[in-house]
């Protein structure tokens, strides 16, 4: 019996063995959190994206694009065109837009899913961007030939994937572009002005007709009204207006 109270100690020593740290050891530390995915930094630690930083910026894309990614963990690709692109554009190409053709133009340059390089080459076309009017989304059309490079058309441009700038492999990639993707519904060949009739003319009181007074119809600009960031089930107003 005089032996039950020794193998009660050397139990409990070994136990105090296996569970305390050699050496002093202490417990590893909790990896610290992800730092939050910020499209302006990724693209200033890239370099030679400024203009494309001043777009995203002024329409205020910027905001909503950081707020989809890490407060409702949405996914997304993005495009971004080099200062060389935007210098190759035709004088006064940027300036003559109203401010939501200019937000048109950044959601042109971001799709609503994250892809992969390799993801590129099963994506089914037209693929969906973030821009729309009044005919529905804005597409592209992605392929992919046999060195795995990856070919952009908007039916006005036509240019590939230069490089990767960012992507974690699973929300967000940011690929780097020569050209400014132009989309067709912005920048494509305007339908001629239709004619007033001369049938209605002007009543006898004299007043124009609402084909004269040019209340019919909408131009360039009025196919861009409607535009969204359709990202979290619903429209987002962007620098002041409700798209």
């Amino acid at each position: 019996m005089a032996t039950c109270p020794l193998l009660m100690v050397m139990t409990l020593a070994a136990l105090l063995a296996l569970t305390t740290p050699l050496d002093g050891a202490q417990p590893a530390a909790p990896e610290p959190a992800p730092e939050p995915l910020n499209i302006t930094a990724i693209l200033v630690n890239g370099t030679n994206y400024n203009t494309f930083i001043h777009l995203l910026r002024e329409t205020q894309v910027d905001i909503q694009i950081n707020e989809e990614l890490n407060d409702l963990a949405n996914a997304f690709t993005i495009f971004a065109p080099t200062d060389a692109a935007f210098k190759s554009l035709k004088s006064g190409t940027l300036n003559t837009l109203v401010q939501q053709d200019q937000v048109g133009l950044v959601l042109y340059h971001i799709l609503p899913r994250y892809y992969s390089l390799d993801m590129f080459e099963t994506a089914s076309n037209p693929v969906r961007t973030q821009a729309s009017g009044n005919h529905g989304a804005y597409t592209i059309n992605v392929t992919t030939d046999s060195n795995m490079q990856v070919n952009i058309s908007t039916g006005i441009v036509h240019t590939r994937i230069a490089k990767k700038i960012f992507d974690d492999s699973q929300q967000l990639a940011v690929y780097s572009l020569d050209k400014v993707l132009l989309p067709y519904d912005l920048f494509g060949p305007k339908p001629p002005a239709s004619v007033p009739s001369t049938a209605g003319g002007k009543s006898p009181s004299g007043n124009s007709t609402a084909a004269e007074e040019g209340t019919s119809g909408a131009g360039l600009h009025g196919r861009g009204v409607g535009w969204s960031l359709l990202v979290g089930g619903g429209l987002v107003a962007i620098a002041g207006y409700l798209f």
